[in-house]
């Protein structure tokens, strides 16, 4: 069988405490986690900073170690607040045309929409690039202080258990490209400046992303709340749920489930399943809306331009023609990928996997697992069209000169966005391992039980 791959790092002898003791310092016993993708149950081994942890069977990556984890959190969160607040406080952009022109600040992508008749998708905009992330680097910051202090600060818990659940829905990184995709729209026909809060916002984007990123999830639960002993019996080198336990998907921790199949986590205190309750009517549905959607978010104009006092309506389609023609062949194709090919791919996908998961078979289940990665990871990407209404909806008022308003389309299209995103999340890839058979390597395997 593969064995993970560890690159050492070893700690200074003068870091502070909460670096010189991870974890498997501080526990004598085996720490058992379970696969969220194939339910295999491992043993975590020793980490030092700068390892992982791979699992064995399909290959995920169940835990990071990273060097100084709270210092480095907290410093990355703090960099990125201020780099916000720059963003926000700032221009953004400006543009004129003809002596006319505009200047927006970062908030103004989401309120113009309001004006606009389009409160769902300023919701959205509102949300993705500013609530939702300021909440996580708050969160982040609040647990690495009290760690640092040496004891965590009131609500730690609830505000580790949210980190999980933000972070699939913040999208700077997305708005920015969308930006960049708005700017090489209008190079063309108006004169564009960038703000002092374009280029903090950029900067935010990234420390956004680094910040995630240096999270050490399996670190972070054990310094808040320890990890209590493994249910007996556990036995490593098998699938966890014939033994009636499943992992933790929030804090890791194997937990017993009960004749059910249900249970509740004793450390972060989330509910715990075998799979996903049901987690493939649940994708279907989800599926069969955001394909419905799908049908008005191209056959309507997703945004409207209103040229010496002329309306020219655009559909996704035919933004995709319309940039073809003007030359700008890279920004087509990224439009064309984000919100034709993926969102079409990620239905199919989806379906198709929904469709196999039942007659799984070992040796196509990494392969599939595989596609459920890229699937999950690529949909997010498709909001890349809902930004460019956006920011241009709000940069582009030069009355009857030049306008742009949203079309009926973004509102279908944004669902189709958030309803594959869900689907995804609905979907559970350990169905796909259910009826796997263990191979030859795995045999071995089977007799290793946690002490």
């Amino acid at each position: 069988m593969p064995r993970p791959v560890f690159r050492h790092l070893a700690l200074p002898t003068q870091a502070p405490y909460v670096d010189r003791t991870p974890p498997e310092a501080r526990a004598t016993r085996r720490r058992l986690r379970a696969c969220h993708e194939c339910d295999w149950l491992m043993a975590l081994p020793p980490l030092h900073s700068g390892e992982q942890a791979v699992c064995p069977r399909c290959g995920h990556a169940e835990v990071r170690r990273h060097r100084y984890p709270a210092q480095r959190s907290l410093a990355l969160a703090i960099a990125a607040l201020t780099s916000l607040a720059v963003a926000a406080a700032f221009p953004f952009l400006a543009f004129s045309v003809r002596g006319v022109g505009n200047r927006i600040d970062l908030t103004q992508t989401a309120s113009e929409l309001l004006g606009h008749q389009a409160p769902l998708v300023a919701i959205v905009v509102l949300m993705t690039i500013l609530v939702l992330p300021t909440l996580y680097l708050l969160a982040v910051a609040w647990l690495q202080l009290g760690l640092l202090r040496g004891t965590p600060l009131p609500a730690s818990r609830s505000a580790a258990r949210a980190l999980a659940h933000l972070a699939p829905w913040m999208m700077a990184d997305v708005f920015l490209i969308g930006t960049l995709v708005s700017l090489i729209k209008i190079a063309g026909l108006a004169q564009i400046d960038l703000g002092p809060g374009f280029w903090a916002f950029g900067i935010f984007a990234i420390l956004l992303v680094a910040t995630t990123q240096s999270v050490d999830r399996d670190w972070l639960w054990f310094a808040l709340a320890g990890e209590p002993p493994a249910p007996e019996g556990s036995q490593t080198g098998r699938p966890a749920a014939p033994q009636g336990l499943t992992g933790c998907h929030t804090c890791g921790l194997v937990g017993r489930l009960d004749a059910h199949g249900h249970g509740q986590c004793q450390r972060c205190g989330e509910p715990l399943h075998a799979r996903r309750p049901y987690s493939l009517q649940r994708t279907w549905a989800l599926l069969a809306a955001a394909a419905i959607l799908y049908v008005p978010a191209n056959v309507y104009p997703i945004m409207t331009t209103i040229s010496l006092g002329r309306p020219s309506p655009n559909t996704i389609v035919g933004g995709i023609v319309e940039l073809i023609d003007m030359g700008s062949w890279p920004v087509a194709l990224v439009i064309l990928v984000a919100s034709v090919i993926v969102p079409i791919g990620k239905l199919l996908a989806l379906a198709w996997l929904c469709l196999v998961a039942p007659r799984a078979h070992s040796l196509k289940a990494p392969a599939r697992t595989r596609l459920y990665r890229i699937t999950e990871f690529i949909g997010r990407w498709s909001m890349v069209d809902i930004f460019v209404v956006a920011i241009l909806v709000a940069l582009i008022r030069a009355g009857n000169l030049m306008a742009v308003e949203p079309g009926p389309a973004a509102v279908a299209f944004g669902g189709v966005v958030v309803l594959t995103m869900l689907a995804a999340m609905a979907f559970d890839p350990r169905l796909i391992w259910e009826d796997s058979s263990p191979t030859a390597d795995e045999e071995p395997l089977h007799d290793r039980h946690a002490p």
